[in-house]
């Protein structure tokens, strides 16, 4: 099937056209007529398959020019990246269509997002603790939305932001189409689908959890950060086919310190995205990434929901993900658009457990590749990676050899009387209370 076959409008199929985009992918071509019917929709599609454009396309076809200036569509994502990247594939897909839309999300100055809310949307895109504090300040009225997209919305819930989910429907006329994307399902999700939807239509592309098929998968046992520091190194030198890798880290201080150690070796060529650099960096190096002027990210679990980042040969599990979907969102930015794709990660002893969740998730094993030889063993291990040590009370349930009290009788030489001072001690005659009184008196005698 190829877009004309999806009775688009002129409009989108000359933005289609220019980029250079044929055929829809199958998450687009299910969820087209679906969508377009108004019934509510529960897309599960791995990452990189396309699901932007898969509620994007049928909600601009439906799109008619409107003077309202209280949006139609809302379109909820966890993150301020995946905010500014669903507004770039508006942008895309709008070039011939007279669409007002914007993007809004906390971090950032209030006053141009209130600015651009009141001058009149059809479109919002937004993280949802930025929509509510726009709401409740009076300045974004949603009574008259048509669309409800939530996008991501597995990464949503780990977030913490299924109460902020609740709040934003309620602020939403009952009457309205719920399209809800993901990678994964949780009870969570289940219990908001219940209470939230009518009738859903479910379209599933790939089995439950199943990565892309394109994806070459392999894992390292690595006992240490020191021996994965080293091996990453070999990697880079050794393999001249990862040309664009991304290495996700498990922390903001892991990425600092792993940051130091491969720009030390790879100076120039090695970039570093996390929740502790400002908007402005993290937008700026997601862009200069893209365009390749560094072969290696370095990132957190922040860079992995939802961003197309074209062309990454490689993506590298520095740490092995204690959720398993957080897994699967990593590997997916490798492997888009049809393009093969390899996985690596590092597993060292505490790690397998994650690593056996991951397979059990996925309903495969991942295929472990030996050590090179050229990779020394650390035999050192860094403060976190240490056991933690029980100190033994030796003082424990000891019995006491003398019950004898702390407290003795003084001896006789120390006792002290207290006499109370020395007015007590020697009684003094009172005095008269009116002297002159009595001098008078004795002065008349």
């Amino acid at each position: 099937m190829n877009f004309e076959e999806l009775n688009l409008n002129a409009s989108l199929l000359s933005a289609l056209e220019e980029l250079e985009y044929i055929h829809p992918t199958p998450i687009q071509e299910q969820a087209f007529p679906v969508i377009m019917s108004g019934q509510d929709v529960i897309g599960l599609a791995q990452t990189g398959t396309g699901k932007t454009f898969a509620y994007l396309l049928p909600i601009l076809r439906q799109h008619k020019f409107s003077k309202s200036k209280h949006p139609k569509t809302l379109i909820l994502v966890p993150t301020r990246e995946l905010v500014m990247q669903v507004v770039q594939e508006i942008e895309k897909l709008s070039k011939y269509i007279t669409l007002r839309y914007t993007g809004i999300y906390g971090g950032s100055n209030i006053n141009p997002q209130k600015q651009a809310v009141f001058n009149g949307l059809d479109i919002l895109v937004a993280t949802p603790g930025r929509l509510i504090d726009l709401a409740a300040i009076g300045s974004l009225n949603l009574k008259l939305a048509q669309h409800l997209v939530i996008d991501e919305v597995d990464e949503m819930m780990d977030q913490g932001f299924r109460s902020q989910l609740t709040t934003i429907m309620d602020l939403m006329p009952p009457k309205r189409q719920n399209i809800l994307f993901s990678a994964t399902l949780s009870p969570d999700i289940e219990m908001i689908i219940s209470i939230f939807f009518t009738n859903p239509k479910k379209i599933e592309i790939a089995a439950h959890g199943t990565p892309l098929d394109k994806i070459i998968q392999g894992v390292y046992h690595v006992p240490n950060y020191q021996t994965k520091v080293r091996l990453l190194l070999h990697l880079l030198k050794t393999d001249a086919s990862m040309s664009k890798i991304m290495v996700f880290a498990a922390s903001k201080k892991l990425a600092d310190s792993l940051f130091e150690q491969v720009n030390a070796v790879y100076t120039d060529q090695v970039a570093l995205i996390h929740s502790g650099k400002t908007q402005s960096n993290r937008f700026t190096t997601l862009s200069q990434f893209q365009e390749g002027k560094f072969r290696v990210l370095i990132a957190t679990d922040i860079a992995a929901r939802g961003l197309d980042i074209k062309d990454v040969t490689h993506v590298i599990n520095f740490d092995t993900p204690a959720a398993p979907g957080d897994y699967l969102h990593r590997i997916g930015r490798t492997g888009r658009a049809g393009k093969a794709g390899i996985a690596i990660t590092f597993a060292n002893a505490p790690e397998e457990v994650y690593l056996k969740a991951i397979e059990t998730l996925m309903k495969r094993e991942i295929e472990i590749t030996e050590l090179p030889d050229a990779v020394e063993v650390s035999s050192l291990f860094t403060e976190d990676e240490l056991p933690a040590v029980l100190v033994k009370n030796y003082f424990k349930n000891q019995k006491r050899k003398s019950t004898q009290s702390a407290v003795h009788e003084k001896k006789a030489k120390n006792k002290k009387e207290h006499l109370g001072g020395p007015r007590k001690r020697k009684p003094h005659k009172t005095k008269p209370r009116n002297r002159g009184v009595e001098r008078n008196r004795a002065r008349k005698k």
